[in-house]
């Protein structure tokens, strides 16, 4: 029986970029059969870091900026890769420097990216129900907020790990500073009626 290749775990390298006052680290995925999907995967993962370093540029004073980026593999099985890219920056004489974080989630049989909305079957409520899910966890863990919750955008920051779609959101977007980055986990139990079953959540579900 022949191997299925597109579900095994991709070969990620770091690449580092080095400037005066910037150290970034970002993956780079090596050695697929089809050099088309591999090169779709890389583009989107560049144009990510180049998006973070915009995002910085437009928050920093001007002035002699440090910035540092590194990224995290959340998931790199059944053929699903998700990760996250961080990038923190900081311009004296800033009171603190600033930290955004992004993520991606491929199909590596396609090279296709997944935004949050994408995930879930057209039509199917997800952002009441993430919305909901998340308002019962803030409640349960008593987070600080900047305001009343008024439930996740369409396309929220997510990724998926540990058979979980873990929502996130960025400093700031709905919590004080020191508060970090909240995140959200929720099982795709929880979910199943509502996910594509194309997509890479879909992929964690259990086959029947």
């Amino acid at each position: 029986m022949a191997m299925d290749l597109k579900r095994f775990p991709a070969v990620v390298q770091t690449v580092p970029y080095i400037a005066p006052n910037v150290r970034i680290y970002y993956p780079r995925v090596v050695g697929m059969q089809n050099q088309r999907v591999q090169e779709k995967i890389n583009q989107s993962i560049v144009a990510q870091v180049q998006q973070l370093i915009a995002e910085q540029l437009k928050v920093q004073i001007q002035g002699r900026t440090e910035m540092y980026g590194f990224y995290e593999l959340k998931t790199n099985e059944r053929g699903v890769l998700s990760l996250t890219q961080v990038n923190y920056a900081y311009t004296p004489p800033m009171a603190h420097g600033m930290t955004f974080v992004k993520s991606l989630t491929f199909d590596l049989g396609a090279g296709k990216a997944y935004s949050l909305s994408e995930l879930f079957k057209p039509g199917s409520p997800y952002v009441q129900t993430v919305s909901e899910n998340i308002r019962v966890q803030i409640e349960e863990r008593d987070l600080p907020l900047l305001g009343p919750f008024k439930g996740i955008r369409p396309d929220q920051d997510y990724y998926i790990a540990d058979k979980a779609l873990v929502v996130y959101f960025q400093l700031y977007e709905i919590a004080p500073y020191y508060a970090g980055f909240p995140m959200f986990p929720i099982s795709v139990y929880e979910l199943r009626e509502m996910i594509n079953g194309n997509s890479p959540l879909g992929k964690m579900l259990p086959a029947i």
